[in-house]
């Protein structure tokens, strides 16, 4: 994560799991080196900028104040920048989806979407296989650590 992160000027990269309606975090490269947001450790799918990524392909907001498919979503205006694509494993079934995001607005250049794109058709068997069970924060960290 922190070298796809690198390239870009986002602070965040990140890998959300669909699990039934909900997106688990399974992976947050933060620049800034903190400690996950709680808010991010599981977010449902209907309040997420993910399930636009999961319906068509991809999702590329500079400014989530600008975009009104994101007017339901609680995250409007709080994650200003997003950037994402669906994860896929090798024989197209959908994983769940990657993507750069941040506070303020950012754009993403076409070189470091293409290079995201790619990412997302090759992390699959680098990542964690989380089961059909809701899982707490705590619960995530440690699944994805291990």
């Amino acid at each position: 994560m922190e070298a796809l992160n690198r390239g870009v000027p986002h602070r965040y990269t990140g890998v959300f799991q669909v699990i039934e309606s909900q997106l688990i975090n399974v992976f947050l490269y933060d620049k800034q080196h903190e400690i996950r947001p709680e808010a991010l450790a599981v977010v449902a799918l209907d309040n997420s900028f993910c399930q636009f990524v999961l319906r068509d392909g991809s999702l590329l907001v500079d400014n989530s104040m600008h975009d009104d498919r994101l007017l339901s979503s609680s995250f409007r205006g709080v994650v200003v920048a997003y950037h994402g694509v669906p994860v896929t494993n090798p024989r197209g079934g959908l994983y769940g989806t990657l993507c750069h995001f941040d506070f303020i607005e950012l754009s993403l250049a076409q070189p470091q979407f293409e290079l995201l794109q790619a990412a997302g058709g090759l992390l699959y068997p680098y990542l964690p296989h989380l089961d059909g069970r809701v899982y707490s924060a705590p619960q995530v960290a440690r699944a994805a650590a291990g």
